[in-house]
């Protein structure tokens, strides 16, 4: 009796592949990253989806527009609750050179992410709050046995799996949002939890029949 969730990464843009912190900045997807979205969406077109909701960031919508062309009767609604992480003053810079000018930030958030807040931005305790509470509130609004779709971005994804998974947000790195990755939570009432997590085998099977 519970809400089927098909929870989401946007496909890869180029600072996926530059490896470049990727919060608010609205960057688009590339080549790669509209391939994994029409090869998720092929891999969903057989569902019944009584809704799509994405991040409004564009990589996120792009992703649930392609994945909505194979369910013209869903309706593609932004929810400002799935956007990603405001990572501060460290939006947009490269992965090697961040570590090289914040050893301190870095060692405390390897050693303890729940406890440290980006500078200018957000901490992952306040993503999960606003993320679980957009579930909530877009849960609530459908019957059980319901199946949405929810398109969001890695540190949104985490932070919710981590709730379902009943993990602490200091193990988060035990977890793994890849691009264009398929998660399957169920929501009743309060109770949130996950059957599928980070799967990605439709890429392969796309490509393989001879997908693009």
């Amino acid at each position: 009796m519970a809400v089927r969730i098909f929870l989401i990464r946007h496909g890869e843009t180029d600072w996926n592949r530059d490896r470049r912190f990727q919060g608010r900045t609205d960057v688009l997807l590339n080549q790669e990253g509209r391939k994994q979205a029409r090869a998720l969406a092929f891999a969903l077109k057989e569902e019944t989806l009584a809704a799509i909701y994405s991040s409004p960031l564009l990589r996120a919508m792009e992703t649930a527009r392609i994945i909505k062309a194979f369910h013209l009767g869903a309706s593609l609604l932004e929810e400002k609750g799935l956007i990603e992480m405001d990572l501060g003053s460290f939006d947009g810079i490269e992965a090697h050179r961040w570590a090289e000018l914040y050893p301190d930030f870095r060692k405390a958030w390897r050693e303890a992410p729940s406890c440290v807040t980006m500078p200018g931005g957000e901490s992952l305790q306040e993503v999960q709050v606003r993320a679980l509470d957009a579930l909530d509130r877009i849960t609530q609004l459908y019957p059980h046995e319901t199946t949405l779709l929810v398109c969001s971005h890695n540190f949104v994804n985490l932070t919710l799996l981590c709730h379902a998974l009943k993990m602490s947000l200091d193990d988060l790195r035990k977890l793994k949002q890849e691009p264009a990755a398929l998660n399957v939570l169920y929501k009743e009432g309060d109770r949130l939890w996950a059957e599928v997590l980070n799967e990605r085998s439709h890429l392969q099977k796309h490509m393989e029949n001879g997908g693009e």
